[in-house]
């Protein structure tokens, strides 16, 4: 009987990119069948703390949070340089400093969310949206900070927004790791076999993707919240390097910074990031 994996990932184009040979098929599903939720981040997040996948696209700050019930598979992260989240403002020359104030974050349990915790603890009010709503918050005056991610990285300026900090840029000069921002993760429930199985086939995506890149664009317009294709094709040339195809030592290092910085500020319960040791 073949064996269904209850699989979710996000609607970012990284993720609709590199998963474009598993959701059409035009890779081997090596024996297995694929139950497949496109979801925002942040209800990836909450659906995989409600047990409802074996595999899914998590958040590492999720991640973290449930290390003793998931760990993380070699291929399919999005990390590097130059790839955070962008703290913004409604206004000019403005910090997060005052508890009037108002940040909007895309979920409580996004690497977003964590850093602005890292960074700027206790500096104002927070509120979780779903991040589509950021901007247009934004820009409505109804909240004076935000923290932008996915395609919003690439068009804050043509919304008339101010940049406060890119919250990458300064995990990296306090690090000198690239930052981690979410991974695949798998139950520790399934068995090695199939994580191994589930971890070729995101390979071979990935491979499949990077190799014929134009073949993908029609999964990513479908998800997509910007639909222009240039932007589509720089936010997978941010998020998808050679780190995503696999994690390799330096990739294994931020992981490890992640999950030390975290504990040292004692920000939620957290556990050490595993990542399978089943190869590609």
């Amino acid at each position: 009987m073949t064996q269904t994996i209850r699989l979710g990932i996000s609607t970012c184009p990284n993720d609709t990119f590199a998963f474009h040979g598993l959701l059409t098929r035009a890779v081997d599903w090596r024996g297995l069948d694929f139950a497949v939720d496109l979801l925002d981040i942040q209800e990836l997040n909450d659906r995989l703390r409600a047990g409802s996948f074996d595999i899914a696209k998590a958040s590492f700050h999720a991640a973290l949070q449930l290390a003793n019930e998931y760990v993380v598979l070699p291929s399919g992260s999005a990390l590097g340089f130059g790839v955070g989240p962008l703290l913004l403002a409604a206004q000019p020359d403005t910090r997060p400093c005052d508890p009037d104030q108002l940040t909007l974050l895309p979920g409580r349990d996004t690497t977003a969310a964590l850093l602005f915790h890292l960074f700027h603890p206790d500096s104002t009010r927070v509120e979780q949206v779903v991040f589509s709503e950021i901007m247009p918050r934004l820009q409505a005056g109804t909240a004076d900070f935000g923290a932008c991610i996915h395609e919003g990285r690439f068009t804050w300026q043509q919304q008339g927004l101010f940049l406060v900090e890119d919250m990458g840029t300064r995990w990296e000069e306090a690090t000198k790791s690239p930052l981690p921002l979410g991974g695949i993760v798998a139950s520790r429930q399934l068995a090695s076999e199939t994580v191994s199985a589930v971890q070729q086939v995101i390979h071979d995506s990935l491979q499949l993707a990077l190799a014929d890149r134009a073949a993908a664009i029609p999964t990513m317009r479908r998800y997509a919240q910007e639909f222009d294709d240039a932007v589509l094709m720089q936010h997978v040339d941010l998020y998808v390097n050679e780190w995503t195809l696999d994690l390799g030592d330096v990739g294994r290092k931020a992981l490890a910074e992640l999950s030390a910085r975290t504990a040292a500020v004692g920000i939620g319960r957290v556990g050490q990031l595993e990542v399978f040791a089943g190869s590609t």
